[in-house]
Protein backbone atom coordinates (compact mmCIF):
# COMPACT_ATOMS: atom_id res chain seq x y z
CA UNK A 1 0.00 0.00 0.00
CA UNK A 2 0.88 3.30 -0.66
CA UNK A 3 0.17 5.97 1.91
CA UNK A 4 -3.30 3.32 2.63
CA UNK A 5 -3.89 3.39 -1.11
CA UNK A 6 -2.62 0.18 -3.32
CA UNK A 7 -0.18 0.88 -6.13
CA UNK A 8 -0.66 -2.47 -8.65
CA UNK A 9 -1.70 -4.97 -6.38
CA UNK A 10 1.21 -4.15 -4.18
CA UNK A 11 4.18 -4.86 -6.97
CA UNK A 12 6.73 -2.60 -5.47
CA UNK A 13 8.91 -4.67 -3.79
CA UNK A 14 8.17 -7.94 -5.05
CA UNK A 15 10.13 -8.26 -8.05
CA UNK A 16 14.34 -8.33 -7.89
CA UNK A 17 15.93 -5.83 -7.68
CA UNK A 18 18.74 -4.44 -10.53
CA UNK A 19 21.33 -2.20 -9.68
CA UNK A 20 20.73 0.97 -8.15
CA UNK A 21 20.87 3.61 -10.67
CA UNK A 22 18.71 5.93 -9.06
CA UNK A 23 19.76 7.15 -5.38
CA UNK A 24 21.45 10.13 -4.32
CA UNK A 25 20.41 13.45 -3.20
CA UNK A 26 18.16 14.64 -6.04
CA UNK A 27 15.98 10.98 -5.72
CA UNK A 28 16.14 11.28 -1.83
CA UNK A 29 14.69 14.97 -2.48
CA UNK A 30 11.84 13.46 -5.08
CA UNK A 31 10.61 10.86 -2.67
CA UNK A 32 10.39 13.41 0.16
CA UNK A 33 8.48 15.31 -1.89
CA UNK A 34 6.09 12.01 -3.05
CA UNK A 35 5.97 10.73 0.57
CA UNK A 36 5.11 14.62 2.07
CA UNK A 37 2.73 15.78 -0.63
CA UNK A 38 0.98 12.66 -2.11
CA UNK A 39 1.17 9.95 0.62
CA UNK A 40 3.40 7.55 -0.79
CA UNK A 41 5.84 5.31 0.82
CA UNK A 42 8.97 5.60 1.29
CA UNK A 43 10.26 1.99 1.29
CA UNK A 44 8.46 1.04 -2.20
CA UNK A 45 9.69 4.05 -3.88
CA UNK A 46 12.82 3.68 -2.84
CA UNK A 47 12.81 0.27 -3.98
CA UNK A 48 11.10 1.17 -7.44
CA UNK A 49 13.92 3.43 -8.20
CA UNK A 50 16.54 1.11 -7.47
CA UNK A 51 14.29 -1.00 -10.07
CA UNK A 52 14.65 2.18 -12.66
CA UNK A 53 17.30 2.34 -14.84
CA UNK A 54 19.19 5.35 -16.76
CA UNK A 55 19.70 4.91 -20.06
CA UNK A 56 21.97 6.51 -22.48
CA UNK A 57 20.14 6.36 -25.56
CA UNK A 58 17.41 8.41 -23.99
CA UNK A 59 19.93 10.56 -23.24
CA UNK A 60 21.55 10.36 -26.59
CA UNK A 61 18.11 10.76 -28.60
CA UNK A 62 16.72 13.76 -26.66
CA UNK A 63 19.98 15.63 -26.91
CA UNK A 64 20.78 14.80 -30.64
CA UNK A 65 21.09 18.25 -32.45
CA UNK A 66 17.45 18.90 -34.37
CA UNK A 67 17.72 17.69 -37.69
CA UNK A 68 17.15 20.30 -40.70
CA UNK A 69 13.90 21.34 -40.73
CA UNK A 70 12.15 19.80 -43.88
CA UNK A 71 10.44 21.71 -46.29
CA UNK A 72 6.45 21.02 -46.51
CA UNK A 73 6.85 19.20 -49.72
CA UNK A 74 9.12 16.62 -48.50
CA UNK A 75 7.23 16.56 -44.75
CA UNK A 76 3.98 15.68 -46.14
CA UNK A 77 4.85 12.58 -47.57
CA UNK A 78 6.10 10.85 -45.12
CA UNK A 79 2.51 10.33 -43.33
CA UNK A 80 0.55 10.72 -46.29
CA UNK A 81 1.16 7.77 -48.31
CA UNK A 82 -1.11 4.81 -49.09
CA UNK A 83 -0.33 2.34 -46.57
CA UNK A 84 -1.01 5.08 -43.82
CA UNK A 85 -4.68 6.06 -45.24
CA UNK A 86 -5.44 2.16 -46.38
CA UNK A 87 -4.62 0.83 -42.63
CA UNK A 88 -6.81 3.89 -40.77
CA UNK A 89 -9.33 3.08 -42.79
CA UNK A 90 -9.20 -0.60 -41.49
CA UNK A 91 -8.72 1.21 -37.90
CA UNK A 92 -11.91 3.35 -39.00
CA UNK A 93 -13.74 0.21 -39.76
CA UNK A 94 -12.80 -2.09 -36.29
CA UNK A 95 -13.64 0.82 -34.58
CA UNK A 96 -16.52 2.84 -35.47
CA UNK A 97 -18.92 2.44 -32.95
CA UNK A 98 -16.40 4.13 -30.49
CA UNK A 99 -15.67 6.55 -33.21
CA UNK A 100 -19.50 7.80 -34.09
CA UNK A 101 -19.83 8.13 -30.15
CA UNK A 102 -16.46 9.99 -29.65
CA UNK A 103 -17.75 12.25 -32.68
CA UNK A 104 -21.46 12.85 -30.74
CA UNK A 105 -20.55 13.47 -27.40
CA UNK A 106 -17.07 15.85 -28.05
CA UNK A 107 -18.04 16.77 -31.44
CA UNK A 108 -14.41 15.55 -32.75
CA UNK A 109 -14.94 14.13 -36.21
CA UNK A 110 -13.81 10.52 -36.46
CA UNK A 111 -11.38 11.31 -39.51
CA UNK A 112 -9.39 13.35 -37.28
CA UNK A 113 -9.35 11.62 -34.69
CA UNK A 114 -8.09 8.28 -36.31
CA UNK A 115 -5.53 10.96 -38.53
CA UNK A 116 -3.51 12.07 -35.07
CA UNK A 117 -3.27 7.98 -33.73
CA UNK A 118 -2.08 7.46 -37.73
CA UNK A 119 0.31 10.24 -37.21
CA UNK A 120 1.41 9.55 -33.86
CA UNK A 121 1.57 6.12 -33.58
CA UNK A 122 0.64 4.43 -36.81
CA UNK A 123 -2.49 3.16 -35.59
CA UNK A 124 -0.64 1.68 -32.33
CA UNK A 125 1.80 -0.13 -34.20
CA UNK A 126 4.87 2.29 -33.04
CA UNK A 127 3.97 3.57 -29.44
CA UNK A 128 7.68 3.65 -28.18
CA UNK A 129 9.79 0.28 -26.73
CA UNK A 130 11.37 2.35 -23.63
CA UNK A 131 9.94 1.89 -19.52
CA UNK A 132 8.12 5.19 -19.22
CA UNK A 133 10.10 5.14 -15.61
CA UNK A 134 13.35 4.60 -17.24
CA UNK A 135 12.58 7.86 -19.45
CA UNK A 136 10.83 10.13 -17.02
CA UNK A 137 13.68 9.30 -13.82
CA UNK A 138 16.71 9.47 -16.72
CA UNK A 139 15.53 13.05 -17.93
CA UNK A 140 13.95 14.19 -14.94
CA UNK A 141 17.33 13.56 -12.94
CA UNK A 142 20.12 13.69 -15.21
CA UNK A 143 19.23 15.89 -18.04
CA UNK A 144 19.31 19.37 -17.00
CA UNK A 145 18.12 21.17 -19.36
CA UNK A 146 14.60 19.96 -18.88
CA UNK A 147 14.59 18.59 -15.46
CA UNK A 148 11.69 20.90 -13.96
CA UNK A 149 9.39 19.56 -16.82
CA UNK A 150 10.51 15.69 -16.74
CA UNK A 151 10.44 15.58 -12.98
CA UNK A 152 6.58 16.97 -12.67
CA UNK A 153 6.16 14.46 -15.57
CA UNK A 154 7.57 11.78 -13.09
CA UNK A 155 5.57 12.71 -10.54
CA UNK A 156 1.89 12.91 -12.81
CA UNK A 157 3.40 8.99 -13.86
CA UNK A 158 3.22 8.21 -10.45
CA UNK A 159 0.26 9.68 -9.65
CA UNK A 160 -1.29 7.95 -13.04
CA UNK A 161 0.15 4.39 -12.12
CA UNK A 162 -1.98 4.77 -8.35
CA UNK A 163 -4.73 5.95 -9.96
CA UNK A 164 -5.32 3.39 -12.35
CA UNK A 165 -4.05 0.48 -10.37
CA UNK A 166 -1.35 -1.16 -13.14
CA UNK A 167 2.54 -1.67 -12.51
CA UNK A 168 4.89 1.39 -13.45
CA UNK A 169 7.67 -0.61 -14.11
CA UNK A 170 5.45 -2.00 -17.36
CA UNK A 171 3.99 0.72 -19.09
CA UNK A 172 6.25 1.33 -22.07
CA UNK A 173 6.26 5.14 -24.45
CA UNK A 174 8.79 7.24 -26.14
CA UNK A 175 12.06 7.94 -25.17
CA UNK A 176 10.53 10.99 -23.77
CA UNK A 177 7.75 9.52 -21.83
CA UNK A 178 4.59 9.76 -24.30
CA UNK A 179 2.77 6.93 -23.76
CA UNK A 180 0.11 4.49 -26.06
CA UNK A 181 -1.66 4.90 -28.94
CA UNK A 182 -2.22 9.09 -28.80
CA UNK A 183 1.26 9.58 -27.41
CA UNK A 184 -0.18 10.86 -24.22
CA UNK A 185 2.41 12.80 -21.70
CA UNK A 186 1.67 11.60 -17.90
CA UNK A 187 0.20 14.94 -17.13
CA UNK A 188 -2.08 14.94 -20.33
CA UNK A 189 -3.17 11.43 -19.33
CA UNK A 190 -4.26 12.68 -16.04
CA UNK A 191 -5.91 15.51 -17.33
CA UNK A 192 -7.89 14.62 -20.90
CA UNK A 193 -7.38 10.95 -20.64
CA UNK A 194 -11.12 8.92 -20.19
CA UNK A 195 -12.45 5.59 -19.50
CA UNK A 196 -14.33 5.58 -22.74
CA UNK A 197 -15.35 1.70 -22.72
CA UNK A 198 -16.34 2.31 -18.56
CA UNK A 199 -14.71 -0.84 -17.59
CA UNK A 200 -13.21 1.03 -14.70
CA UNK A 201 -9.77 1.32 -15.96
CA UNK A 202 -7.83 3.78 -18.15
CA UNK A 203 -5.76 1.71 -20.90
CA UNK A 204 -4.75 3.99 -24.09
CA UNK A 205 -1.74 1.48 -24.84
CA UNK A 206 -4.04 -1.53 -25.55
CA UNK A 207 -7.58 -0.53 -25.44
CA UNK A 208 -8.54 1.60 -28.51
CA UNK A 209 -11.35 2.77 -27.43
CA UNK A 210 -10.09 4.50 -24.63
CA UNK A 211 -7.70 5.80 -27.01
CA UNK A 212 -10.31 7.27 -29.16
CA UNK A 213 -12.28 8.50 -26.34
CA UNK A 214 -9.08 10.28 -24.76
CA UNK A 215 -7.82 12.00 -28.12
CA UNK A 216 -11.29 13.49 -28.53
CA UNK A 217 -11.59 14.77 -25.10
CA UNK A 218 -8.22 16.29 -24.98
CA UNK A 219 -9.00 18.07 -28.77
CA UNK A 220 -13.04 19.20 -26.96
CA UNK A 221 -11.20 20.39 -23.65
CA UNK A 222 -8.63 22.27 -26.04
CA UNK A 223 -11.85 24.01 -27.76
CA UNK A 224 -12.45 22.10 -31.22
CA UNK A 225 -15.98 23.36 -32.48
CA UNK A 226 -17.93 21.03 -34.16
CA UNK A 227 -18.63 21.56 -37.55
CA UNK A 228 -16.42 23.96 -37.64
CA UNK A 229 -13.89 24.19 -40.85
CA UNK A 230 -9.73 23.70 -39.81
CA UNK A 231 -8.06 25.35 -42.74
CA UNK A 232 -8.85 27.58 -45.99
CA UNK A 233 -7.12 28.57 -48.86
CA UNK A 234 -5.03 32.09 -49.25
CA UNK A 235 -4.40 34.03 -52.16
CA UNK A 236 -1.43 37.32 -51.40
CA UNK A 237 -0.91 40.24 -53.03
CA UNK A 238 0.45 43.88 -52.42
CA UNK A 239 3.64 45.11 -50.35
CA UNK A 240 2.46 44.03 -46.62
CA UNK A 241 1.15 40.50 -47.48
CA UNK A 242 3.88 39.14 -45.56
CA UNK A 243 3.64 40.90 -42.09
CA UNK A 244 0.40 38.80 -41.85
CA UNK A 245 2.18 35.53 -41.44
CA UNK A 246 2.26 33.95 -38.21
CA UNK A 247 5.61 34.24 -36.11
CA UNK A 248 5.44 31.77 -33.50
CA UNK A 249 1.97 29.68 -33.27
CA UNK A 250 0.70 32.14 -30.48
CA UNK A 251 1.09 35.55 -32.98
CA UNK A 252 -2.10 35.36 -34.55
CA UNK A 253 -4.01 38.01 -36.21
CA UNK A 254 -7.58 38.30 -36.98
CA UNK A 255 -8.79 38.08 -40.66
CA UNK A 256 -10.04 41.88 -40.82
CA UNK A 257 -6.15 42.20 -40.35
CA UNK A 258 -5.04 39.91 -42.96
CA UNK A 259 -7.35 41.21 -45.45
CA UNK A 260 -5.94 45.25 -45.09
CA UNK A 261 -2.35 43.28 -45.55
CA UNK A 262 -3.19 41.88 -49.00
CA UNK A 263 -4.70 38.77 -47.96
CA UNK A 264 -7.44 37.66 -50.19
CA UNK A 265 -9.74 34.37 -49.13
CA UNK A 266 -13.28 33.04 -48.69
CA UNK A 267 -15.84 35.89 -47.43
CA UNK A 268 -17.19 33.66 -45.42
CA UNK A 269 -14.48 33.79 -42.85
CA UNK A 270 -15.30 36.55 -39.89
CA UNK A 271 -13.31 39.63 -39.44
CA UNK A 272 -12.98 39.03 -36.20
CA UNK A 273 -11.59 35.00 -36.91
CA UNK A 274 -8.42 34.54 -35.20
CA UNK A 275 -5.95 32.97 -37.92
CA UNK A 276 -2.71 31.41 -38.03
CA UNK A 277 -1.38 32.36 -41.25
CA UNK A 278 0.96 30.52 -43.08
CA UNK A 279 3.37 29.41 -46.24
CA UNK A 280 3.92 26.05 -47.24
CA UNK A 281 6.80 25.08 -49.55
CA UNK A 282 4.84 22.91 -51.68
CA UNK A 283 5.46 20.72 -54.53
CA UNK A 284 3.97 23.21 -56.75
CA UNK A 285 5.59 26.18 -55.36
CA UNK A 286 4.53 28.52 -52.67
CA UNK A 287 1.05 27.55 -50.69
CA UNK A 288 -0.93 30.35 -48.60
CA UNK A 289 -3.19 28.96 -45.80
CA UNK A 290 -5.13 30.31 -42.99
CA UNK A 291 -5.57 28.01 -39.93
CA UNK A 292 -9.00 28.51 -38.16
CA UNK A 293 -9.39 27.90 -34.42
CA UNK A 294 -9.94 24.27 -34.87
CA UNK A 295 -6.36 24.17 -36.89
CA UNK A 296 -5.31 25.96 -33.81
CA UNK A 297 -6.06 23.20 -31.26
CA UNK A 298 -4.50 20.64 -33.49
CA UNK A 299 -1.81 22.42 -32.96
CA UNK A 300 -2.04 22.33 -29.03
CA UNK A 301 -1.47 18.14 -29.66
CA UNK A 302 1.91 19.03 -31.23
CA UNK A 303 2.96 22.60 -31.65
CA UNK A 304 3.88 22.42 -35.62
CA UNK A 305 2.02 24.10 -38.30
CA UNK A 306 3.04 21.42 -40.33
CA UNK A 307 2.10 18.66 -38.22
CA UNK A 308 -1.12 20.14 -37.77
CA UNK A 309 -1.43 20.44 -41.53
CA UNK A 310 -0.58 16.55 -42.03
CA UNK A 311 -3.26 15.76 -39.34
CA UNK A 312 -5.37 17.75 -41.19
CA UNK A 313 -4.69 16.42 -44.48
CA UNK A 314 -4.82 12.84 -44.01
CA UNK A 315 -7.92 12.88 -42.20
CA UNK A 316 -9.77 14.61 -45.64
CA UNK A 317 -7.86 11.31 -47.98
CA UNK A 318 -8.95 9.00 -44.74
CA UNK A 319 -12.71 10.01 -45.02
CA UNK A 320 -12.45 10.18 -49.05
CA UNK A 321 -11.02 6.77 -48.77
CA UNK A 322 -13.47 5.69 -46.52
CA UNK A 323 -16.47 7.19 -48.71
CA UNK A 324 -15.16 5.23 -51.57
CA UNK A 325 -15.57 1.54 -49.61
Amino acid sequence: MLGGVALAGAVLGSLPLQAADYTGPNVDEFIAEMTRDYGFADEQLRDLFKQAERKQAILDAISRPAERVKPWKEYRPIFLTDSRIAQGVDFWRENEAALTRAETEYGVPGEIIVAIIGVETFYGRNTGSHRVIDALSTLGFDYPPRQPFFRQQLKEFLLLTREEQVDPLTLKGSYAGAMGLPQFMPSSFRAYAVDFDGDGHIDIWNNPTDAIGSAASYFKQHGWAAGEPVVARAKVGGERYEEGLTVGLESQKNAGELRSLGWQFDKSVANDTAITAFRLDGAEGDEYWLGLPNFYVITRYNRSVMYAMAVHQLSQLLAEARGEQ
